[in-house]
């Protein structure tokens, strides 16, 4: 991966995987060696008005054991979310086995995209949108309700460890109060440029982090060579000026310190 974001012509890439920071560690060594500066982070899944809302921690410290014992209880939820799903599509009469899933996700954090893939492997479904529109979308036979966190919890982490917060690909979803919301509950940002941003989008999220001295943030969240939902994306296929990077470096260097400041409180 970080070998295609050099030739691909990237000064800068945040991983950012749902639930886990594993091949992160490996990714800044190759960075250094690269010249490609590396942000560390984690995709996190919380209860949003709407049903779930994607979290970005940016600067995570991989190996933390805070941070790590919460991702050990995620990806477990997320594994026996997958046995409830396989099962579901089994008592439907679908040839599925959950070893089906696990290899499609490849020892990571395993979800729905997975069972998908799985399903198109299998043929039972044509493709990735197939699959959810038939049997894996909110209120089809084989969806299951996943566990999440709130929001607080997330963010309490991720400042715990001197990261930031910054809620992904939002796209239509939260109203200016909706977000107000979610910075009083410790959001840092917003990732205001994505794929499936339009320009008015971009702009409203844009004119809101304003407002309200938000961070903001982009990025492809390119999942490898594949289809995610009717997007489908390319790593560095998206432009997201370096300024920005280095405005959350300057924000994280600010919440690092009061973190500090107030853990020495705590000890005087």
């Amino acid at each position: 991966m970080m070998r295609r974001a050099k030739a691909a012509g990237l000064a800068a890439i945040a991983l950012t995987d749902h639930d886990t920071t594993d091949g992160v560690a490996e990714a800044m060594r190759a960075g250094e060696t690269l010249a490609i500066r590396v942000v560390p982070g984690c995709e996190f899944s919380v209860k949003a008005p709407w049903g779930e809302l994607h979290v970005l921690g940016y600067f995570l410290p991989a190996g933390e054991p805070r941070l790590e014992d919460f991702l050990v209880g995620t990806r477990a939820a997320r594994h026996r979310r997958a046995e409830q799903m396989v099962a579901r599509l089994q008592r439907l009469g679908v040839e599925i086995a959950l070893a089906d899933v696990l290899r499609e996700a490849r020892d990571g954090s395993v979800g729905r995209p997975h069972v998908a893939r799985a399903l198109v492997a299998r043929g039972v479904a044509a493709d990735i949108n197939d699959a959810f529109a038939r049997y894996l979308g909110r209120g089809r036979p084989a969806y299951v309700e996943k566990p999440l966190p709130l929001l607080r919890q997330v963010t309490d982490l991720v400042h715990g460890v001197g990261a930031l917060a910054l809620a992904a690909h939002l796209g239509e979803h939260g109203s200016e109060g909706q977000i107000r919301s979610f910075q009083e509950q410790g959001l840092d940002g917003l990732e205001v440029r994505h794929p499936s941003h339009s320009p008015a989008v971009e702009q409203r999220l844009t004119r809101i982090a304003q407002r309200l001295g938000l961070a903001i943030s982009g990025g492809s969240d390119w999942h490898g060579d594949t289809e995610l939902g009717d997007a489908h994306t390319t790593l560095g296929g998206l432009d997201v000026p370096l300024e920005w990077l280095e405005q959350l470096e300057q924000r994280r260097a600010k919440a690092s310190r009061e973190v500090v400041s107030e853990n020495r409180k705590d000890i005087s």
